[in-house]
């Protein structure tokens, strides 16, 4: 199927698209008109940036996306093995994820989160949304944690939104654009 033959969608599934993509819009319009210096401006005390947070989101996106399809979340190497301990090292490695590291764009970390996104969009379509798998566990979730397809949608959306107010500051106090209001 190319990308003009979509399949055509109603109901829950049409919604969850729609929430995707006013939760992405709004994400991708805080990066309208920004230099990728500016992407890369931490301009509050946190270690997030606009371009950083687009880069976070797509990955975090793929990683619910084989979730969707595997039962095994994309990220989940990145914290089962961990000691538990945050060396200087691992917390350096945490922040690379919320910034532009060398040779990364603002354009290319968009052009990385619109392929994450179609495929997404694909996956809302044609996936089973009661499938269920067990949550991997993590230190911030216990062992024993379903979800079906449907909710890990839904924690996307949520997810992209609350990182769109987080961009949505970040813009603010670079040149005082906001997204809304």
């Amino acid at each position: 199927m190319t990308t003009t033959e979509q399949t055509a969608v109603t109901g829950e599934r049409a919604d969850i698209l729609a929430g995707l993509a006013k939760a992405r819009h709004f994400l991708l319009h805080t990066a309208q008109g920004l230099t990728d210096e500016q992407a890369n401006t931490r301009s509050t005390v946190s270690a997030l940036t606009i371009g950083g947070l687009i880069k976070h989101v797509a990955e975090v996106e793929k990683g619910w996306a084989t979730f969707a399809t595997s039962g095994k979340h994309g990220n989940q190497d990145d914290w089962s093995d961990s000691p538990g301990e945050f060396t200087p090292e691992l917390v350096a490695a945490w922040e690379a994820n919320f910034r532009l590291v060398d040779g990364e764009t603002l354009d290319g970390v968009r052009a990385a989160y619109a392929e994450v996104a179609a495929a997404t969009d694909e996956l809302v379509r044609t996936v089973d949304l009661d499938t269920t798998y067990e949550l991997p566990e993590a230190p911030w979730q216990p062992a024993g944690v379903y979800w079906t397809v449907r909710r890990v949608f839904l924690h996307l959306i949520a997810e992209i939104a609350q990182h769109s107010g987080h961009a949505d500051i970040i813009r603010e106090t670079i040149d005082g654009q906001k997204s809304m209001g």
